[in-house]
């Protein structure tokens, strides 16, 4: 019995550990290894499918911003970055770049120079419609889809900290008529404000504006032809101080140097309201911040428009992209980065702090803005009215071609010397054999547009067509009658209406051995397809002049009045 439990003691034992443990870490390893396997697959299939969608490779939205908001663009570019975007299977990344309008305007319109202003861009952010409807004046064709403003900015008169509070009831229609700072009781002399050339200028355009509206708006073509706003012109004008800064930027910075209201010669000057945000909190903010009036009554507005571009440059990709992006700063998480870089925008409140001189005023109602062709009208009655007015000689085409576009050429025109304020005016007509064998004729002799309104009226309303279209020969003549009449201190310039190539006479070498250089310059109104663009540019590029490309003879008059609004 002893030996049967000696025999049992001797087989008990526990299980073995570690077989156990090996099945438990080949288990576990199996199990990684598929944990892996599948995370793996996902990885690829997510590399294959960004692959697949980037299968066109990477692409850059370039987009010139007006440079007070540029720092928030960026901003919102970073985050639409951030949502990995692709656009017709590009990847696209946002390239921001900071210019001011006028330049990026002028870029677009004749020879980008990549050296001041980057690449060419594909959308644009400048700070009002004006300068989108002055692109279009200009080459209908570079508008690739219809503005759509991403925040709005209303503009203020800037002034020295002790005349703000003296200005609380000033109303934009004062501005022609308030010369003296005795209308507010101070003794500070004459009262007059800059304005930097609204052709260049968004603040002084749409002061302008708001100043001969006379309330809520909007000017119209027939109300700039009335004699109240000739002479409120005239009176605007006249008030302006002798030496008035080129920009707005030069006129906040030495209105802010100044240690007395009208140190700086003159006394206040209009301004957008991120502009002077921007003026006094940025790296060269004066020590003593302008301050901000709203004037009473309906603000103008800078609308902020963003512009996809259209033309050769910009391929389908870069327009598509345009649009998403444009989208993407509509919403609420971009319109709030926008209003903390200085815009107002619908979807919030927000205001940035500090914000030294900025009070950020409720605004109670907005001027209704002048449509696009009036807003050029606008501009070149400002023009006429300004240091006594430019030096115009017109040289229109009135060949065959002509005749179902002339009627719009001549309202153009008319409507011109009706509205003209001051300076001089001309008018010849081309095709063949005009006047004897000459393709050319002078109309009206170029002078004092008050003068020669009548004359000019009749022969406006006389043009007819005629045979043939000898455009160098003729502009020839014309341009050495102008260049014998130059009148010094003037803007001193010769346009040209036309809707085809010259088909006799001298030709494109020869015209240009006859220019003397860029004191008068030659501008171009180019009606339709058929004309020699590559030619006109030549012709205008040497004088300093411009050439607008207009799809039909609806659109003269604007780019009339875009070429007779700006200083050069």
């Amino acid at each position: 019995m002893s030996r049967h439990r000696t025999l049992r003691a001797k087989v008990k034992r526990g299980i073995a550990k570690w077989p156990v443990l090996i099945v438990v870490l080949v288990v576990l390893l199996g199990l990684s290894w598929l944990a892996l396997s599948w995370a793996g697959d996902i990885l690829d299939k997510r590399s294959q499918a960004l692959a697949q969608n980037c299968s066109e490779g990477d692409s850059v939205l370039r987009v010139s911003v007006t440079p007070s908001v540029a720092e928030a663009v960026r901003d919102v570019a970073q985050a639409y970055s951030a949502t990995r975007p692709v656009v017709y299977d590009h990847c696209i990344a946002i390239e921001v770049t900071s210019a001011d309008s006028s330049a990026v305007l002028d870029g677009l319109t004749t020879t980008w120079d990549e050296n001041k202003l980057g690449k060419r861009p594909h959308a644009w952010l400048p700070d009002s419609t004006l300068w989108a409807n002055r692109l279009s004046a200009l080459n209908a064709k570079l508008v690739g889809s219809a503005p759509k403003s991403v925040g709005t900015s209303p503009v203020l008169l800037a002034a020295p900290e002790a005349a703000a509070p003296v200005l609380k009831d000033f109303r934009w229609s004062d501005l022609p008529e308030v010369t003296d700072w005795s209308k507010y009781g101070q003794s500070w002399g004459r009262f007059s404000a800059a304005m930097p050339d609204p052709a260049a200028n968004t603040a002084s355009a749409l002061a302008i504006q708001a100043a001969l509206a006379g309330g809520a708006g909007p000017v119209t073509a027939e109300s700039l032809g009335s004699d109240a706003s000739k002479s409120a012109l005239t009176k605007l004008a006249a008030a302006v101080p002798p030496e008035v800064p080129p920009t707005t930027r030069d006129a906040l910075a030495r209105l802010g140097d100044s240690a007395t209201v009208n140190a700086a010669g003159f006394s206040v000057t209009p301004v957008s309201e991120v502009d002077l945000f921007k003026h006094n909190t940025g790296k060269d903010a004066p020590s003593k911040p302008l301050v901000g009036v709203l004037p009473a009554g309906p603000a103008p507005v800078a609308d902020f428009p963003y512009v996809a571009l259209g033309g050769s440059e910009v391929g389908e990709a870069e327009v598509r992209a345009a649009q998403a992006f444009r989208d993407f700063m509509t919403e609420p998480d971009q319109q709030r980065i926008l209003a903390r870089g200085g815009l107002r925008v619908e979807s919030t409140q927000d205001r940035p702090s500090p914000s030294p001189g900025v009070a950020w005023a409720p605004v109670t109602e907005n001027l209704v803005a002048a449509d696009a062709t009036t807003t050029q009208q606008i501009s070149s009655a400002w023009a006429s009215a300004d240091r006594g007015g430019q030096v115009v000689t017109v040289l229109a085409d009135v060949s065959t071609s002509m005749k179902p576009r002339l009627d719009k050429v001549k309202a153009a025109l008319r409507g011109q010397v009706d509205r003209a304020v001051s300076g001089s005016f001309g008018l010849w007509e081309f095709s063949r054999d005009l006047d004897g064998a000459k393709p050319q004729k002078q109309l009206v002799a170029t002078g004092p547009v008050a003068e020669k309104r009548d004359a000019l009226r009749r022969a406006i309303d006389g043009l007819k067509t005629s045979e043939g279209s000898q455009l160098y020969s003729a502009l020839a003549a014309c341009y050495e009658t102008a260049h014998d009449g130059f009148v010094a201190g003037r803007v001193n310039r010769v346009v040209v209406i036309t809707d085809g190539r010259s088909d006799g006479g001298i030709d494109l070498a020869a015209l240009k051995g006859q220019l003397h250089g860029t004191d008068l310059a030659i501008s171009f109104i180019a009606i339709g397809g058929d004309v020699d663009k590559a030619a006109l540019t030549d012709v205008a590029q040497t004088t300093g002049g411009s050439v607008s490309v207009v799809e039909n003879e609806n659109g003269v008059e604007a780019a009339l009045g875009q070429v007779l609004s700006t200083k050069a």
